[in-house]
């Protein structure tokens, strides 16, 4: 099991932990390396080292905490996931969609997205800082009902104890929370969550659905009435869990369309990326109409953007455009992957926006188009024509023409 799953972690890659240590240096010494792993955890003992605390832009601007674990940790925390999750995995709701295998954020969109045609209004969840307060003995209880093995009780205890290495080098105690960022940890808070939200809110509400992605999740309601009725009940039962509903981001939302015209101060909500709101579509007659629908949210519209920019391609004239395709088209199919979903035409204006700048950097590198904004733009339409399957976007037809 152990060399299986050093397997799994060598193909996931990572950054490394508290020691610096990255699989390439764990691989040199592999053989010894894997046979401590094994020797300590079937003796009873290995324990965690630190986890290593870096911090990573939220799409609020605010700062996300991670914990990543040493390469032996993840090993090691990657072996008791395997043994724990196939428990797990026949006890969870369908609708809890985060960190499980044939599992995703686009189904939960997806989900929600029906849901909302169904239901008027809904409930839009946020718990504060939940992987940082998940309390560490209704945990251990969460998970001894679902395993009578000693050594993963000894050992997810050990991992919910490790201390944190801050970026000064400083230890600091934990008796609160999982690192966001390990493996165990979204296993973890799956099986808190279960219990706390999504068992709960089944026999509590059981005409009610929802779907859930780790901590976000959202609740459909028939009115407004049962909406807010619902957002106090599950404010009651996050304190029982030791947990707390954000008291600005969690929101009864009116799923207003052309067909739903009451009054509401909350018509829209961000979900897992995606901004739900009236949008006009089109019927499959060819008719206009105000449905209730996902787009990408501007949070993450702006977030790609950055990210894109931060590239800096007009610097780069060292690069042919066959480089800059092998370098980032992979990144933009998955974006086109998982925000062209519904309502792509949206996305279209964040591809247009790189087109742009593929027109910068030609600027920048040709001194036959340097600032000849009409050949600029004839280059690319061009390049579209004569390489579609150069960018991935091109192949949808984001290439020629869409630049202004």
């Amino acid at each position: 099991m152990v060399l299986k799953v050093y397997k799994r972690v060598k193909a996931n890659d990572g950054a490394p932990g508290y020691d610096g240590q990255t699989i390439e240096d764990f691989e040199k010494d592999l053989k010894n390396n894997l046979y401590t792993i094994w020797n300590r955890m079937s003796s009873g003992s290995y324990f965690p080292p630190p986890v290593l605390r870096v911090e990573i832009p939220k799409d609020d601007g605010r700062m996300r905490a991670l914990g990543i674990p040493s390469v032996s940790d993840r090993i090691a925390q990657m072996v008791v996931k395997l043994y724990l999750e196939p428990a797990l995995e026949s006890i969870f709701h369908p609708d809890s969609y985060g960190y499980r295998p044939n599992k995703s954020a686009i189904q939960a969109v997806a989900k929600a997205r029906q849901m909302c045609w169904q239901y008027d209004w809904l409930v839009d969840l946020d718990i504060k800082g939940f992987f940082d307060n998940i309390d560490h003995d209704l945990m251990m209880r969460a998970v001894q009902k679902h395993t009578d093995h000693k050594w993963i009780l000894l050992y997810v205890k050990r991992w919910l104890k490790a201390p944190v290495q801050m970026g000064d080098g400083t230890l600091v105690k934990r008796d609160l929370g999982t690192p966001q960022g390990g493996v165990i940890s979204p296993l973890l808070a799956n099986l808190f969550l279960h219990y706390a939200f999504d068992n709960w809110l089944k026999e509590t509400f059981p005409n009610n659905p929802f779907e859930r992605y780790a901590d976000d999740a959202v609740v459909h309601c028939q009115s407004e009435e049962e909406a807010r009725l619902i957002k106090e009940a599950l404010s009651e039962r996050m304190e029982q869990c030791k947990l707390e509903l954000h008291p600005e981001k969690t929101k009864v939302v009116y799923c207003k369309d052309d067909k739903r015209r009451e009054e509401a101060d909350i018509t829209t909500f961000d979900f897992l990326g995606y901004t739900f709101r009236m949008r006009t579509a089109r019927s499959k007659h060819g008719n206009l109409f105000n449905g209730f629908n996902p787009a990408i949210s501007t949070k993450a519209a702006t977030r790609i953007r950055n990210e894109i920019r931060s590239w800096e391609l007009h610097k780069r004239s060292d690069l042919s455009i066959f480089d800059i395709s092998s370098k980032y088209n992979a990144i933009l199919r998955g974006w086109i992957g998982y925000y062209c979903k519904f309502n792509k035409s949206v996305f279209w204006h964040v591809l247009k926006q790189f087109n742009q700048i593929l027109v910068n950097w030609a600027n920048q590198k040709y001194k036959k188009l340097h600032n000849r904004k009409k050949r600029l733009f004839r280059w690319l339409k061009l390049m579209a024509r004569n390489h579609p399957k150069l960018f991935y976007h091109w192949t949808l037809g984001v290439g020629v023409g869409t630049v202004r």
